[in-house]
């Protein structure tokens, strides 16, 4: 796992949204998967500007995301169908028709979990997985006791979960309870993962995810599993990280970093 600190909230987004782009450059008919909430707002905002600008061609992109709410239509506007054409994918040069959701409104919630990991792997599986960490360091709506292991599914979200969500509800308890997410072994199965933590309020929990033991309570620990992970951190969200002079160390040393610092 490398670990990756910025100063500032915006600078760790923009070197987020600098990674995705290169590796879409580096091959333009990637396989992205994508994650929906407040920290990711910034990221997309920043590869829609480089789209603009002709710095990255998704044209060929075919991208995934980690989670929808069930019950929720895509046009509802809470739906994360809604939050992506909104943020991202109405905003660059995709076609719609290779961005993939959970259908929220499936009548075989077994059969459309199956279904969506069955999409990824004929599509040749995950390049990329970009994910943030929620309060109870759920990655996803893999809340705490989900398995490592754990493939697509309909997870019946925590209070924690639930009470961080539902702000973005009117009213509040209108949020559906029950999510599809992709599993924890699904992004594990990703050839890269990107994970971005800002903020203070994430210190704790990120600190845990990143420094302590490997545990199904913390499903974002089971990245420190992945041959390729790079947890990009602000300097709020890194405050408890033992490691931290570290951290910094290899960033500003090693050669393979030259390019972002």
């Amino acid at each position: 796992m490398d670990v990756i600190i910025r100063p500032t909230a915006a600078e760790a987004e923009e070197l987020t949204a600098r990674m995705i782009a290169d590796a879409i450059n580096a091959k333009p008919e990637f396989r992205l998967g994508l994650a929906t909430g407040a920290t990711m707002e910034n990221v997309y905002a920043n590869l829609s500007k480089m789209n603009k600008a002709g710095k990255v061609d998704f044209s060929q992109v075919r991208t995934w995301n980690l989670d929808e709410y069930v019950g929720l239509p895509p046009e509802h506007d809470q739906s994360y169908r809604y939050y992506m054409n909104k943020n991202l994918f109405n905003n660059i040069n995709i076609d719609i028709r290779n961005t993939h959701l959970p259908d929220g409104m499936a009548a075989d919630e077994v059969a459309e979990a199956e279904r969506y990991d069955d999409s990824i792997e004929e599509a040749g599986g995950i390049d990329l997985w970009l994910v943030g960490i929620g309060c109870s360091g759920h990655v996803g709506f893999n809340d705490p006791g989900t398995s490592f292991s754990s493939r697509t599914h309909v997870a019946y979200l925590t209070n924690t979960t639930y009470e961080q969500n539902k702000i973005y509800f009117n009213p509040p308890e209108s949020m559906p309870r029950r999510a599809f997410t992709a599993g924890v072994g699904t992004v594990l199965d990703a050839k890269k993962v990107v994970q971005l933590i800002t903020g203070k309020r994430k210190a704790g929990i990120a600190a845990a995810a990143i420094e302590g033991p490997m545990t199904a309570m913390i499903s974002s620990s089971a990245l420190q599993l992945h041959p390729d992970t790079v947890v990009i951190l602000d300097a709020e969200a890194a405050a408890q990280l033992k490691l931290r002079d570290f951290y910094d160390e290899v960033f500003m040393n090693d050669p393979k970093w030259e390019a972002y610092r």
